[in-house]
């Protein structure tokens, strides 16, 4: 059910010309240690002004929105959570057009559902996603894609939690190099 609602979702989002990429567990599926995941995470290289284009999306794919005043919501989180009734799986639309999510599009890799591309985040932008989240399981995803992908760019990775670490004041590279240095 996943796949049909990623190649369904490619279809909508490229017809109205909204770039985006898939993140979160879906894309920790693609290149790092198989888990469970309940969601589909959606960044968009939009911001919330293209709302009315994916509440249009929404209501097309007959999916329902989780939250109450979807507009200002959005305003307030730049998130939008819907859910499929049928499969009960919810999606989340995330709305960014940061210096990093605009290369972070750039470099997305099309994986084919079907003869439908389906843009991923490349492993080094979801090894950074994963890092600021911070969480165990995303440090525990981070370990499956270095595993998984020997031949990632850590210069790359490191230059943007360089700049993140300036805002966040954590110590996101050495983080990443601890990591790093488990799994060789």
């Amino acid at each position: 059910m996943f796949q049909e609602l990623l190649k369904k979702m490619a279809q909508e989002l490229d017809a109205v010309s909204i770039d985006y990429m898939v993140i979160g567990g879906q894309a920790v599926l693609l290149y790092g240690e198989p888990r469970l995941t309940q969601d589909i995470d959606i960044t968009l290289g939009v911001g919330s002004e293209r709302l009315p284009d994916i509440r249009d999306i929404v209501k097309k794919m007959g999916w329902n929105i989780l939250v109450k005043n979807p507009t200002e919501f959005v305003q307030r989180t730049m998130i939008l959570p819907v859910q499929d009734p049928q499969s009960r799986i919810r999606i989340v639309f995330i709305f960014s057009f940061s210096p990093f999510e605009q290369q972070a599009m750039k470099r997305v890799r099309k994986v084919y559902i079907e003869q439908t591309p389906v843009r991923f985040a490349s492993p080094e932008d979801l090894i950074i996603h994963k890092i600021i989240a911070g969480r165990p399981r995303d440090l525990e995803d981070v370990e499956g894609i270095l595993l998984k992908n020997p031949n990632i760019d850590p210069g790359y990775i490191i230059e943007w939690l360089k700049h993140f670490e300036e805002t966040l004041e954590h110590p996101l590279v050495e983080q990443f190099e601890e990591l790093r240095k488990k799994c060789q």
